[in-house]
Formats: structure tokens, sequence, C-alpha cells
């Protein structure tokens, strides 16, 4: 004799009567597993939704801003002439290693959804045209590239990095940007979502933009970095807040407080004005502010570039 599972039936049993017993034995075996299943099913769940790679864009995009600029080939090169389609606006340098690096990825997107993605090269820091059309067509760029202005660099907030995309939905909006190089499912993934086609079990989250992607919404920022808050009331807070965004930064670069710090977050001279800013908040050296809003600061520059590496 031998038991499991609570049930116990000879090794030479009739056939009916064994058969029986092993019906039981499987209900109740079905029965104790399901009960597993249940109790430890939130925990499976909950460990899935971690695991669940996501999205994100932004919950009200702005409309990018357009440009008409003259491609390698001499064609215009604008956003209007790709209304309808989704758009990855891509700020590149020949000299850039990461830049040259994702460079056959996006030809591969190109290639991929070319009548629905319009991918659109500009160029920044390197002006040699000749030495761009050999780099365009050794790698076999397949879309528009074109020398991007100073001023087309300043409305998409200075580039501070390279590579730097735009992602464009269908209607022109600004709803995601990247810096450095990234894997390039995840462009692929976000142009998907954006075409309306299956993206898997990829959740897609939205944010607002507090001045992740346009600087200009960094007064909508509660946080910012290098800058602890953290010893401050809610109203000195909002004091310090308010005179981030009023004042501007005296590094040179044009922007507020807020603007520099989220640009640039080595910035010396932004970092000691917050800090500066926050201990006199602290001692409630500040009145509150009024309820109009910040003055806008002046229209900034584009920092030089750090010098080109050479091939």
């Amino acid at each position: 004799m031998f038991a499991q599972l609570g049930i116990s039936h000879p090794l030479c049993s009739p056939i009916k009567d064994a058969m029986k017993l092993t019906f039981h034995r499987c209900a109740l075996l079905r029965c104790i597993v399901a009960s597993l299943l249940l109790c430890f099913f939130p925990l499976f769940a909950a460990a899935q939704q971690e695991d669940q790679p996501s999205i994100r864009f932004v919950r009200n995009p702005d409309p990018a801003p357009d440009f008409q600029l003259a491609g390698l080939d001499g064609k215009p090169v604008t956003l209007a002439g790709s209304k309808g389609k989704v758009v990855l606006v891509n700020f590149w340098a020949t000299w850039c290693g990461p830049c040259r690096a994702e460079i056959p990825d996006l030809v591969e997107l190109q290639k991929k959804y070319k009548d629905r993605l319009q991918i659109l090269g500009l160029v920044v820091d390197d002006d040699d045209l000749n030495a761009i059309k050999k780099f365009a067509a050794r790698f076999g760029i397949n879309y528009p590239v074109a020398l991007a202005t100073n001023d087309i660099r300043i409305q998409y907030g200075g580039i501070p990095a390279l590579p730097t995309s735009f992602v464009l939905d269908s209607e022109g909006r600004v709803v995601q940007k990247h810096e450095g190089l990234r894997d390039p499912v995840l462009y692929e993934t976000e142009i998907r979502s954006l075409l309306g086609l299956p993206i898997g079990n990829v959740k897609v989250e939205t944010f607002e933009d507090i001045g992740q992607v346009f600087l200009q919404h960094a007064d909508r920022a509660t946080e910012l970095p290098g800058v602890d808050l953290s010893k401050l009331t809610p109203e000195q807070k909002t004091v310090a807040l308010h005179k981030f965004n009023a004042e501007s930064c005296t590094c040179g670069c044009g922007y507020t407080l807020a603007q520099c710090r989220i640009y640039d977050r080595d910035c010396k001279t932004s970092k000691a004005a917050t800090e500066k800013i926050i201990a006199a908040a602290a001692a409630g050296s500040y009145a509150a502010p009024a309820s109009a809003s910040p003055p806008q600061p002046s229209s900034p520059v584009a920092s030089p570039s750090t010098e080109k590496p050479h091939e």
C-alpha cells in the first residue's frame, strides 16, 4: 500500500476501481493546482506588469517648429512636405561616433516604413558640404539630409548633445525627444504605435513635458536637475521655482535658470545661482510671487560645440 495526496489504493486494484480512484485523484490535483494559481496569480501579474516594456509620449504635444532648407540634392527639406507621415527629425554630425552608429538603423527604418515614415537628417557643427555628400553616399542614406541653421537649432532647444532625435506624430506634433544613441527597437516601436500598427505587449504611457522636450515648458517643472528643494516648505518652494523661471542665467546661454539646469546640468553658474535663491527663500527673504506670468528670457544663442574630433 502507498499513499498519495490522501488517497490510498492497492497496486493490484481492478481496472474499474483503479480508473475511478485515478479520476478522483486527478480532480483533487486540479483543485489544488487551481487554488495555488489563484493564490499566486496577483504576484505573477504584478511581476509581469513590472517587467512589461513601455514607451512614453507627451500628453499634450506642441507643434514642431517648421523649417525650409535645401537638401544635399538641392531639393527642399521641410516638415510641410511630410504632412500626414510620422517624422523623425535627427540632428547629427559626420564626426559624431554615436551618430554614425545609428545611421544604418535609420536607413533600415526608412526603407521598411517608407510610405508612412519620413526621416529628416539635419547636420549641425559641420559645414563641409562635399564631405557630407560623400558620407551620405558611403552610408547609403536614403532620406533627406540638410544643414541645420543656428536658428533651427535654437528653436529645437539648442541641441546640446548628438545625436538628438525628435519624434513627430502624423499631425506634426513632437511627442518624444531622444538624446544619444538609442536602441533601434525603441524607435521602431514608437513609429509603429504612432502608425496604429501592433506593438505586442508594449505599454504606451504619457507624460507632461516639463522641459524634457521643449525648454519653454521648464516653468512647469517642480524639480530640476542638481537642485535640492527638499528643505523648503511648499510656500518657499513655490517662491524659489518662480525665481528660477524669472531670472536669466549669466553663463551666456540666454536661458532662464530653470531652463539652463535642464539644458546643461554641469553649468556651475546656474547651480550657484539656484543655491543662492534656495538659501534666500529658506530665510524668508522673498515675497510670494504674483499671479502674473514670469517675463520671457531673451532669445538664447546656441553655444559653440567643442572642437570636433579628428577622423
